[in-house]
């Protein structure tokens, strides 16, 4: 995985997923299984993939307080 950047946590709550089943979700709220998916399959080239990939490593990890407090913040 890429080097950590706290900028990241910010746009995992604000941004949305920008295609798919889950078109419009904010990547944070991304299901497990989907993101599972992706990193058998790979995840987007770019931000996009960093992003899901950070999503995926904060869920597999047990770390989701982490997105809620975050989500609180940014709401």
């Amino acid at each position: 995985m890429n080097e950590f950047k706290p900028k990241l946590l910010k746009e995992i709550v604000t941004m949305k997923m920008p295609f798919g089943r889950f078109e419009g979700y904010i990547l944070a709220d991304l299901p497990v299984s989907y993101l599972e998916w992706f990193k058998r399959k790979e995840f987007p080239k770019g931000k996009l993939g960093v992003l899901m990939e950070t999503v995926y490593e904060i869920k597999l990890n047990g770390l989701e307080e982490l997105i809620w407090k975050l989500k609180k913040l940014h709401s």
